[in-house]
């Protein structure tokens, strides 16, 4: 049985110096963690969006059409859904190769 979809909620950076997942923070709904993405993309016609869908896409080894934007078309606050897959799920499986930040590396 396939898991049910959920909202996960993204806070995306365009026009990033790298594709990257930086980390989690405060969402747009109280109680809610949203991951931190930057893109390279640019916010002009769509592209950040498109270009967030594939790198999520890549990240999760899933096919493009399994993720889905569901609502920020026009807003750095996102939800994406991937087909199948939880939300806790997803923002873990983006965040396990999250280099650590500059801020926790001089935490002695």
């Amino acid at each position: 049985m396939t898991q049910p979809t959920e909202p996960v909620a993204i806070w995306l950076q365009p026009r990033g110096s790298r594709d990257q997942v930086v980390g989690l923070r405060d969402g747009a709904t109280p109680g809610e963690a949203a991951l931190v993405i930057k893109l390279q993309a640019p916010p002009v016609d769509g592209a950040a969006n498109a270009a967030l869908l594939r790198f999520v896409a890549r990240r999760l080894g899933v096919p493009l059409s399994a993720v889905q934007l569901l609502r920020g078309h026009a807003s750095r606050h996102k939800q994406i859904a991937v087909d199948g897959w939880t939300a806790a799920a997803v923002r873990e499986a983006l965040l396990a190769d999250q280099p650590r930040s500059k801020a926790i590396n001089r935490e002695k």
